[in-house]
């Protein structure tokens, strides 16, 4: 048998999972991404990596901004993958060689010299992540914009340093936009309609629902923003705790948990001067939902202060459904009409798995969603006795939330003992850094066929394991695998991402827990990346120990 370290492994994507494949690392932290204004999306200090210090952050909120986190990539990228990235190529397609079950072609371009080259690996990476292929609903799409003859510019969030950039080759200012409509309340909507109120520019907001957002009027303790407090205030498909048992399967624990979750939910209104009559009230819901921004602080040049400041333009729950013939125009769902001069279309992306793989790779490898079965679906009733998930949201039927085929959000369970193609960075969590670098060692794990490395005996127990997850995530995020695309949903673990470290760890051979503390402060205990700094090593003892 071949030394598995002898073999070549193509790690595909350009974000923190993967780096890198643009023509600079980060994905939708690289150069060409981040503009002025731009703040993480968590908390200071939990989106790096164990080898390399947190850059500090040079404001006051210890939240780093986009620019920081760029030089994180970029540093990261120069001090420990020096030789190893291909910079400026676009993965076109990937596929098996011809009459082959194992191997993997990558057809890529070079985006400068727009030259095709075929590349050659024995194992895959994909790390492609869900923020690179932009979504624009057919009906406010350029093109729809054209057929209408609308005047205005139209552009997805995602080109937006780039039209700052050209406005300042051209030594204009942003207010050369006009007016702007922006369509979505999520995270880029928000930091873009943020970033052109404090240039004076004329901003309106319009969308049905916005992200849900955790504020405080001062900076929370690490003992709970940073710990596992939060993580078991949300129940987890296992309880494996007393306290976790407790909160979400006795009526008393139910209360005590809907009551810190409603106390959060209030606070953070409060703490962003959201009053009860205002639009910013639709968001999603913190508890039943993922999509969810930390604000931290919030400040006044900040989207929620500057709507209170009447700053911007908040028109919800409101959609835009078409562009106006007179030329100027959007058309409001309501049948009211908001003049734009650019519309700036914060409508999220659509998978990046699919323009790369045709149909029948995918399927050769089990790579795409399926319908659940019946049978499947009445697999929610497993965790019927959870109290805190009683009266959930409405819902459409579980048969329209498709399933996934990746075990652990990781291996398609089709392809599984293959052990020649894995995922990083397809598990939606609130700590990426973290996240990422365990499941980096758990595909090592694999594709060295580590001896104490736990696995499903064959596909059929991997895709009963994927269909059991995917039956409890309609159970506990209902509609959510309907809006997050499947190149990073393969399994959503946000809140509760300390309890999925610790399956990994488990199916490493690994100790679980690693924060520590005992029967009453291990709730609160500081999770640390200087927990699994030493991963590898452990990996190599509990080799060489396997193989005495």
């Amino acid at each position: 048998m071949s030394d598995p370290r002898a073999l070549s492994i193509g790690i595909l994507g350009s974000g923190a999972a993967g780096l890198i494949t643009d023509l600079k690392p980060g994905g939708v932290w690289s150069d060409e991404r981040v503009y002025p204004g731009l703040l993480l999306n968590n908390v200071y200090g939990e989106f790096r990596f164990s080898p390399q210090p947190s850059l500090a952050a040079k404001s006051d909120l210890k939240r780093l901004s986009g620019f920081e986190m760029r030089n994180y990539m970029q540093t990261f990228a120069d001090s420990y993958l020096q030789g190893t990235i291909r910079y400026g190529l676009r993965i076109l397609a990937v596929t098996r060689p011809n009459g082959t079950s194992s191997g993997w072609n990558v057809q890529v371009e070079d985006m400068i010299t727009k030259e095709h080259q075929s590349l050659k690996f024995d194992k895959i990476v994909l790390c492609t992540g869900g923020c690179s292929e932009p979504y624009i609903p057919e009906e406010i799409s350029p093109e729809s914009a054209k057929n209408a003859s609308f005047k205005g510019q139209i552009f997805h969030s995602s080109q937006f340093r780039t039209q700052l950039d050209k406005l300042e080759a051209e030594g204009n200012h942003a207010s050369a936009f006009g007016e702007v409509v922006i369509v979505g309340g999520g995270k880029s909507a928000q930091d873009i309609a943020a970033y052109l109120a404090n240039k004076g520019v004329k901003v309106s907001v319009v969308f049905e629902t916005a992200d849900a957002f955790l504020a405080v009027s001062s900076p929370l303790p690490d003992a709970i923003r940073r710990s596992r407090f939060l993580s078991i205030l949300s129940p987890h498909s296992s309880l494996n705790s007393h306290l976790e048992r407790f909160l979400h399967t006795t009526f008393l624990g139910s209360k005590i948990t809907h009551f810190i979750w409603n106390q959060i939910i209030s606070g953070s209104f409060n703490a962003a001067g959201v009053t009860e009559d205002s639009p910013l009230r639709n968001t999603h819901d913190a508890f039943w939902g993922v999509r969810i921004n930390d604000e931290g602080v919030p400040q006044p040049d900040g989207f929620h202060k500057l709507v209170k400041a009447k700053k911007i333009t908040v028109i919800a729950p409101a959609r835009v459904a078409s562009y106006s013939s007179d030329g100027e125009s959007v058309i409001l769902n309501n049948g009211g009409k908001l003049k734009g001069d650019t519309v700036f279309l914060a409508t999220g992306y659509t998978s990046s798995w699919h323009p790369i793989f045709d149909e029948r790779t995918a399927s050769e490898i089990g790579l795409n969603r399926h319908p659940p079965e019946h049978s499947l679906i009445k697999t929610e009733d497993e965790w019927n006795d959870y109290v805190s998930l009683a009266n959930p949201p409405a819902a459409h039927p579980s048969g329209e939330q498709w399933a996934s085929s990746i075990y652990r959000g990781i291996v398609p369970a089709k392809n599984l003992l293959n052990r020649d193609f894995a995922i990083n960075g397809a598990v939606f969590t609130t700590n990426n850094g973290y996240a990422f670098e365990v499941t980096a060692h758990w595909i090592s794990s694999y594709f060295l066929s580590d001896r104490n490395f736990k696995l499903p005996s064959s596909p059929e127990e991997a895709l009963a394991h994927a269909d059991r997850n995917s039956a409890w995530l309609r159970k506990r995020y209902p509609d959510m695998l309907l809006w997050a695309n499947e190149s990073y949903s393969s399994n959503l673990a946000f809140w509760t991402w300390p309890q999925m470290i610790d399956e990994l760890l488990g199916d490493m051979g690994l100790n679980i827990y690693r924060s520590g503390g005992n029967w009453l402060t291990w709730p609160f205990r500081v999770i640390e990346l200087k927990e699994i700094e030493t991963l590898k090593q452990e990996r190599e003892e509990l080799r060489l120990k396997t193989n005495s």
